[in-house]
Protein backbone atom coordinates (compact mmCIF):
# COMPACT_ATOMS: atom_id res chain seq x y z
CA UNK A 1 0.00 0.00 0.00
CA UNK A 2 1.00 3.63 -0.45
CA UNK A 3 -0.30 7.17 -0.20
CA UNK A 4 -0.93 9.33 -3.27
CA UNK A 5 0.05 12.99 -3.51
CA UNK A 6 -1.01 15.33 -6.29
CA UNK A 7 0.76 18.70 -6.53
CA UNK A 8 -0.65 21.47 -8.71
CA UNK A 9 -1.69 19.14 -11.55
CA UNK A 10 -2.63 21.00 -14.73
CA UNK A 11 -4.07 19.41 -17.86
CA UNK A 12 -5.52 21.19 -20.89
CA UNK A 13 -6.54 19.21 -23.94
CA UNK A 14 -5.55 20.59 -27.38
CA UNK A 15 -8.09 23.14 -28.55
CA UNK A 16 -9.71 23.26 -25.13
CA UNK A 17 -10.80 26.57 -23.65
CA UNK A 18 -11.03 25.17 -20.12
CA UNK A 19 -8.53 23.22 -18.08
CA UNK A 20 -9.59 19.63 -17.38
CA UNK A 21 -7.37 19.85 -14.30
CA UNK A 22 -6.70 23.31 -12.92
CA UNK A 23 -3.76 23.16 -10.48
CA UNK A 24 -5.29 20.33 -8.43
CA UNK A 25 -3.52 19.38 -5.20
CA UNK A 26 -4.78 16.44 -3.15
CA UNK A 27 -3.37 13.96 -0.65
CA UNK A 28 -4.82 10.46 -0.33
CA UNK A 29 -3.56 8.71 2.78
CA UNK A 30 -2.25 5.15 2.83
CA UNK A 31 -5.26 2.81 3.04
CA UNK A 32 -7.80 5.60 2.51
CA UNK A 33 -10.92 5.28 0.33
CA UNK A 34 -11.09 8.61 -1.54
CA UNK A 35 -14.04 9.40 -3.80
CA UNK A 36 -13.81 11.97 -6.60
CA UNK A 37 -17.35 13.26 -7.10
CA UNK A 38 -18.70 15.73 -9.61
CA UNK A 39 -20.82 16.29 -12.72
CA UNK A 40 -19.79 15.15 -16.19
CA UNK A 41 -16.90 17.18 -17.56
CA UNK A 42 -15.59 18.37 -14.18
CA UNK A 43 -12.21 16.63 -14.64
CA UNK A 44 -12.48 13.73 -12.22
CA UNK A 45 -11.71 11.00 -14.79
CA UNK A 46 -8.84 13.07 -16.22
CA UNK A 47 -7.38 13.29 -12.73
CA UNK A 48 -7.69 9.52 -12.28
CA UNK A 49 -6.05 8.87 -15.64
CA UNK A 50 -3.11 11.12 -14.74
CA UNK A 51 -2.62 9.11 -11.56
CA UNK A 52 -2.74 5.93 -13.64
CA UNK A 53 -0.27 7.27 -16.20
CA UNK A 54 -2.80 7.13 -19.03
CA UNK A 55 -2.65 10.93 -19.39
CA UNK A 56 0.38 13.16 -19.01
CA UNK A 57 -0.09 16.43 -17.10
CA UNK A 58 1.05 19.72 -18.57
CA UNK A 59 2.62 20.53 -15.21
CA UNK A 60 2.56 19.38 -11.61
CA UNK A 61 3.54 16.14 -9.87
CA UNK A 62 2.08 12.73 -9.07
CA UNK A 63 3.73 10.93 -6.15
CA UNK A 64 2.87 7.38 -5.07
CA UNK A 65 4.43 6.22 -1.83
CA UNK A 66 6.67 9.29 -1.93
CA UNK A 67 8.04 8.36 -5.37
CA UNK A 68 7.62 10.81 -8.25
CA UNK A 69 5.82 8.89 -11.02
CA UNK A 70 4.55 11.90 -13.00
CA UNK A 71 6.12 10.67 -16.22
CA UNK A 72 6.57 7.01 -15.36
CA UNK A 73 5.07 4.27 -17.51
CA UNK A 74 1.76 2.94 -16.14
CA UNK A 75 3.36 -0.45 -15.61
CA UNK A 76 5.92 1.11 -13.27
CA UNK A 77 3.34 2.58 -10.87
CA UNK A 78 2.09 -0.65 -9.25
CA UNK A 79 -1.57 0.27 -9.77
CA UNK A 80 -4.71 -1.66 -10.59
CA UNK A 81 -7.65 -0.07 -12.37
CA UNK A 82 -11.31 -0.98 -12.82
CA UNK A 83 -12.97 0.76 -15.74
CA UNK A 84 -16.57 1.83 -16.32
CA UNK A 85 -17.00 -0.88 -18.93
CA UNK A 86 -16.44 -4.39 -17.64
CA UNK A 87 -13.49 -4.87 -20.01
CA UNK A 88 -13.51 -8.63 -19.57
CA UNK A 89 -12.26 -10.91 -22.33
CA UNK A 90 -15.28 -12.65 -23.89
CA UNK A 91 -13.18 -15.57 -25.17
CA UNK A 92 -11.63 -16.38 -21.78
CA UNK A 93 -13.14 -18.19 -18.83
CA UNK A 94 -13.71 -16.28 -15.59
CA UNK A 95 -10.63 -17.88 -14.02
CA UNK A 96 -8.46 -16.80 -16.95
CA UNK A 97 -9.92 -13.29 -16.88
CA UNK A 98 -9.11 -12.92 -13.19
CA UNK A 99 -5.60 -14.27 -13.55
CA UNK A 100 -4.76 -12.52 -16.82
CA UNK A 101 -2.57 -9.80 -15.33
CA UNK A 102 -0.69 -12.31 -13.21
CA UNK A 103 -0.05 -14.54 -16.23
CA UNK A 104 1.20 -11.60 -18.30
CA UNK A 105 3.53 -10.71 -15.42
CA UNK A 106 4.96 -14.22 -15.61
CA UNK A 107 3.88 -15.34 -12.15
CA UNK A 108 4.12 -19.09 -11.44
CA UNK A 109 1.02 -21.13 -12.31
CA UNK A 110 0.48 -22.21 -8.69
CA UNK A 111 0.52 -18.59 -7.48
CA UNK A 112 -1.93 -17.61 -10.22
CA UNK A 113 -4.31 -20.42 -9.26
CA UNK A 114 -4.09 -19.60 -5.55
CA UNK A 115 -4.75 -15.90 -6.03
CA UNK A 116 -7.57 -16.48 -8.51
CA UNK A 117 -9.31 -18.77 -6.04
CA UNK A 118 -8.74 -16.29 -3.21
CA UNK A 119 -10.31 -13.44 -5.21
CA UNK A 120 -13.13 -15.67 -6.42
CA UNK A 121 -13.99 -16.57 -2.83
CA UNK A 122 -13.95 -12.92 -1.75
CA UNK A 123 -16.29 -11.91 -4.57
CA UNK A 124 -18.53 -14.99 -4.60
CA UNK A 125 -17.31 -16.09 -8.03
CA UNK A 126 -16.08 -19.60 -7.18
CA UNK A 127 -19.06 -21.35 -8.89
CA UNK A 128 -18.45 -19.40 -12.11
CA UNK A 129 -14.71 -19.88 -12.66
CA UNK A 130 -15.24 -22.16 -15.66
CA UNK A 131 -17.90 -20.01 -17.30
CA UNK A 132 -17.46 -17.48 -20.08
CA UNK A 133 -18.56 -13.84 -19.53
CA UNK A 134 -21.56 -14.25 -21.85
CA UNK A 135 -23.04 -16.63 -19.27
CA UNK A 136 -22.74 -14.10 -16.43
CA UNK A 137 -24.99 -11.29 -15.25
CA UNK A 138 -23.82 -7.68 -15.34
CA UNK A 139 -23.07 -7.73 -11.64
CA UNK A 140 -21.06 -10.92 -11.94
CA UNK A 141 -19.01 -9.50 -14.83
CA UNK A 142 -18.27 -6.40 -12.80
CA UNK A 143 -17.10 -8.59 -9.93
CA UNK A 144 -14.77 -10.37 -12.37
CA UNK A 145 -13.25 -7.00 -13.31
CA UNK A 146 -12.74 -6.12 -9.62
CA UNK A 147 -11.25 -9.56 -8.90
CA UNK A 148 -8.78 -9.14 -11.75
CA UNK A 149 -7.66 -5.83 -10.20
CA UNK A 150 -7.25 -6.99 -6.61
CA UNK A 151 -5.17 -10.10 -7.37
CA UNK A 152 -2.32 -7.89 -8.55
CA UNK A 153 -1.43 -6.78 -4.98
CA UNK A 154 -1.17 -3.21 -6.23
CA UNK A 155 -0.30 -0.28 -3.98
CA UNK A 156 -3.32 1.69 -5.23
CA UNK A 157 -6.67 0.61 -6.64
CA UNK A 158 -8.30 3.03 -9.11
CA UNK A 159 -11.98 2.76 -10.05
CA UNK A 160 -13.66 4.80 -12.78
CA UNK A 161 -17.46 4.66 -12.29
CA UNK A 162 -17.43 0.85 -12.00
CA UNK A 163 -21.12 0.58 -11.04
CA UNK A 164 -22.65 2.90 -13.62
CA UNK A 165 -23.60 0.09 -16.02
CA UNK A 166 -25.53 -1.83 -13.36
CA UNK A 167 -29.22 -1.41 -12.65
CA UNK A 168 -30.31 0.30 -9.43
CA UNK A 169 -30.80 -2.86 -7.38
CA UNK A 170 -27.46 -4.34 -8.42
CA UNK A 171 -25.69 -1.05 -7.70
CA UNK A 172 -27.10 -1.07 -4.19
CA UNK A 173 -26.00 -4.61 -3.38
CA UNK A 174 -22.62 -4.38 -5.12
CA UNK A 175 -21.87 -1.05 -3.41
CA UNK A 176 -22.08 -2.73 -0.02
CA UNK A 177 -19.93 -5.65 -1.24
CA UNK A 178 -17.32 -3.25 -2.59
CA UNK A 179 -17.08 -1.23 0.62
CA UNK A 180 -16.65 -4.41 2.66
CA UNK A 181 -14.04 -5.76 0.24
CA UNK A 182 -11.89 -2.60 0.15
CA UNK A 183 -12.09 -2.37 3.94
CA UNK A 184 -10.83 -5.94 4.30
CA UNK A 185 -8.01 -5.42 1.81
CA UNK A 186 -6.88 -2.14 3.37
CA UNK A 187 -5.84 -0.91 -0.08
CA UNK A 188 -5.54 2.75 -0.95
CA UNK A 189 -8.50 3.35 -3.26
CA UNK A 190 -9.44 6.29 -5.47
CA UNK A 191 -12.96 6.00 -6.85
CA UNK A 192 -14.60 8.23 -9.48
CA UNK A 193 -18.37 8.70 -9.62
CA UNK A 194 -21.09 11.22 -10.41
CA UNK A 195 -23.47 9.37 -8.07
CA UNK A 196 -23.64 11.19 -4.74
CA UNK A 197 -25.13 8.21 -2.90
CA UNK A 198 -22.10 6.13 -3.89
CA UNK A 199 -19.80 8.93 -2.77
CA UNK A 200 -21.45 9.42 0.62
CA UNK A 201 -21.74 5.72 1.38
CA UNK A 202 -18.32 4.55 0.16
CA UNK A 203 -15.75 7.22 0.84
CA UNK A 204 -13.64 7.90 3.90
CA UNK A 205 -13.39 11.33 2.29
CA UNK A 206 -15.13 12.91 -0.69
CA UNK A 207 -13.51 15.43 -3.04
CA UNK A 208 -16.25 17.36 -4.84
CA UNK A 209 -14.96 18.63 -8.19
CA UNK A 210 -16.08 21.47 -10.44
CA UNK A 211 -14.51 22.73 -13.68
CA UNK A 212 -11.15 21.11 -13.06
CA UNK A 213 -10.84 22.08 -9.41
CA UNK A 214 -11.59 20.52 -6.02
CA UNK A 215 -14.39 22.65 -4.56
CA UNK A 216 -14.31 20.84 -1.19
CA UNK A 217 -12.70 17.75 0.30
CA UNK A 218 -13.60 16.15 3.60
CA UNK A 219 -15.48 13.36 5.36
CA UNK A 220 -18.90 12.70 3.75
CA UNK A 221 -20.88 13.94 6.75
CA UNK A 222 -18.88 17.18 6.91
CA UNK A 223 -19.18 17.91 3.18
CA UNK A 224 -22.93 17.20 3.30
CA UNK A 225 -23.67 19.17 6.46
CA UNK A 226 -21.34 22.12 5.84
CA UNK A 227 -20.96 22.73 2.07
CA UNK A 228 -18.06 25.09 1.44
CA UNK A 229 -19.96 26.91 -1.29
CA UNK A 230 -23.32 26.95 -3.02
CA UNK A 231 -22.13 24.63 -5.77
CA UNK A 232 -21.36 21.85 -3.28
CA UNK A 233 -24.65 22.39 -1.44
CA UNK A 234 -26.59 22.42 -4.70
CA UNK A 235 -24.85 19.34 -6.13
CA UNK A 236 -24.75 17.13 -3.06
CA UNK A 237 -28.10 15.92 -1.78
CA UNK A 238 -31.26 14.57 -3.36
CA UNK A 239 -33.06 16.89 -3.35
CA UNK A 240 -30.24 19.42 -2.97
CA UNK A 241 -29.90 22.19 -0.41
CA UNK A 242 -32.47 25.01 -0.53
CA UNK A 243 -31.14 28.55 -0.99
CA UNK A 244 -33.15 31.60 0.08
CA UNK A 245 -32.11 35.17 -0.68
CA UNK A 246 -32.79 37.90 1.87
CA UNK A 247 -31.44 41.18 3.22
CA UNK A 248 -29.98 41.63 6.68
CA UNK A 249 -31.94 44.35 8.46
CA UNK A 250 -30.34 47.69 9.33
CA UNK A 251 -29.73 46.67 12.92
CA UNK A 252 -28.11 43.45 11.74
CA UNK A 253 -30.40 41.28 13.83
CA UNK A 254 -32.71 39.62 11.31
CA UNK A 255 -32.94 38.42 7.72
CA UNK A 256 -35.77 39.99 5.73
CA UNK A 257 -37.02 37.52 3.14
CA UNK A 258 -39.70 39.85 1.86
CA UNK A 259 -42.86 38.98 3.76
CA UNK A 260 -41.08 36.89 6.38
CA UNK A 261 -38.04 37.27 8.62
CA UNK A 262 -35.88 35.28 10.97
CA UNK A 263 -32.90 35.90 13.26
CA UNK A 264 -29.36 35.85 11.90
CA UNK A 265 -26.14 34.98 13.78
CA UNK A 266 -24.32 37.89 15.40
CA UNK A 267 -21.38 37.27 13.06
CA UNK A 268 -23.50 38.53 10.15
CA UNK A 269 -24.11 41.98 11.63
CA UNK A 270 -21.45 43.32 9.26
CA UNK A 271 -23.88 42.50 6.44
CA UNK A 272 -26.48 44.96 7.79
CA UNK A 273 -28.41 46.36 4.83
CA UNK A 274 -26.81 43.84 2.47
CA UNK A 275 -28.11 40.63 0.84
CA UNK A 276 -27.07 37.17 2.05
CA UNK A 277 -28.05 33.66 1.05
CA UNK A 278 -29.46 31.15 3.53
CA UNK A 279 -28.89 27.46 2.78
CA UNK A 280 -30.86 24.70 4.48
CA UNK A 281 -31.35 21.02 3.68
CA UNK A 282 -34.92 19.79 3.01
CA UNK A 283 -34.75 17.56 6.09
CA UNK A 284 -33.55 20.53 8.15
CA UNK A 285 -36.85 22.41 7.77
CA UNK A 286 -39.22 21.64 10.63
CA UNK A 287 -43.00 21.48 10.22
CA UNK A 288 -45.52 22.67 12.77
CA UNK A 289 -44.57 26.20 13.79
CA UNK A 290 -42.85 29.34 12.59
CA UNK A 291 -43.11 30.95 9.16
CA UNK A 292 -45.99 30.51 6.72
CA UNK A 293 -45.47 28.62 3.46
CA UNK A 294 -47.89 27.48 0.77
CA UNK A 295 -47.82 23.88 -0.43
CA UNK A 296 -47.49 23.39 -4.20
CA UNK A 297 -46.72 19.67 -4.68
CA UNK A 298 -46.72 16.61 -2.41
CA UNK A 299 -44.68 13.54 -3.47
CA UNK A 300 -44.92 10.35 -1.37
CA UNK A 301 -41.54 8.57 -1.46
CA UNK A 302 -42.26 5.61 0.78
CA UNK A 303 -39.95 6.30 3.71
CA UNK A 304 -40.66 10.05 3.56
CA UNK A 305 -42.80 12.63 1.78
CA UNK A 306 -41.25 15.38 -0.34
CA UNK A 307 -43.02 18.72 -0.28
CA UNK A 308 -42.52 21.60 -2.69
CA UNK A 309 -43.71 24.85 -1.15
CA UNK A 310 -43.41 28.60 -1.56
CA UNK A 311 -41.89 30.52 1.36
CA UNK A 312 -41.85 34.32 1.08
CA UNK A 313 -42.15 33.97 -2.69
CA UNK A 314 -39.23 31.53 -2.93
CA UNK A 315 -39.56 27.84 -3.66
CA UNK A 316 -38.25 25.31 -1.14
CA UNK A 317 -38.17 21.52 -0.81
CA UNK A 318 -39.17 20.04 2.55
CA UNK A 319 -38.71 16.45 3.70
CA UNK A 320 -41.81 15.46 5.70
CA UNK A 321 -42.60 12.19 7.49
CA UNK A 322 -44.08 9.27 5.57
CA UNK A 323 -47.87 9.50 5.53
CA UNK A 324 -47.94 13.31 5.67
CA UNK A 325 -51.07 14.54 3.93
CA UNK A 326 -52.14 17.99 2.70
CA UNK A 327 -53.73 19.42 -0.42
CA UNK A 328 -51.94 21.74 -2.86
CA UNK A 329 -52.58 25.32 -1.78
CA UNK A 330 -52.66 24.38 1.89
CA UNK A 331 -50.92 26.63 4.40
CA UNK A 332 -47.90 25.11 6.13
CA UNK A 333 -46.12 26.35 9.22
CA UNK A 334 -42.37 25.85 8.96
CA UNK A 335 -39.35 26.63 11.09
CA UNK A 336 -35.75 27.09 9.96
CA UNK A 337 -33.72 26.00 13.02
CA UNK A 338 -30.56 28.02 13.56
CA UNK A 339 -28.35 24.92 13.76
CA UNK A 340 -29.60 23.81 10.33
CA UNK A 341 -28.95 27.13 8.57
CA UNK A 342 -25.81 27.81 6.55
CA UNK A 343 -25.02 31.34 5.38
CA UNK A 344 -23.39 32.27 2.06
CA UNK A 345 -22.02 35.42 0.50
CA UNK A 346 -24.16 36.06 -2.62
CA UNK A 347 -21.18 37.47 -4.53
CA UNK A 348 -18.58 34.76 -3.87
CA UNK A 349 -21.12 31.98 -3.05
CA UNK A 350 -18.74 30.91 -0.28
CA UNK A 351 -19.80 29.74 3.17
CA UNK A 352 -19.65 32.49 5.77
CA UNK A 353 -18.11 31.78 9.17
CA UNK A 354 -20.74 32.31 11.85
CA UNK A 355 -19.29 30.45 14.85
Amino acid sequence: MADVELHELVKTYPGGTQRASDAVSLHVADGEFMVLLGPSGCGKTTLLRMIAGLETPDSGQVLIGGRDVTYADPRGRNLSMVFQSYAVFPNKRVADNIGFGLMVAGRPAEEVRRKVEWAADLLALRPYLDRYPAKLSGGQRQRVAVARAIVMDADVLLMDEPLSNLDALLRLSFRAELKKLVGELGTTCIYVTHDQLEALSLGDRVAVMRTGQVAQCGPPTEVYAHPADEFVGGFLGSPPMNFLTGTVTGDGGRLDLGGASLPVPAALRSFAGKPVRLGIRPEGIALGAGLTAELEVLEPLGSSTLLTATLAGQRVKISAPAGFRADPGAELRVALPEDQCRWYDPETQLLLETA
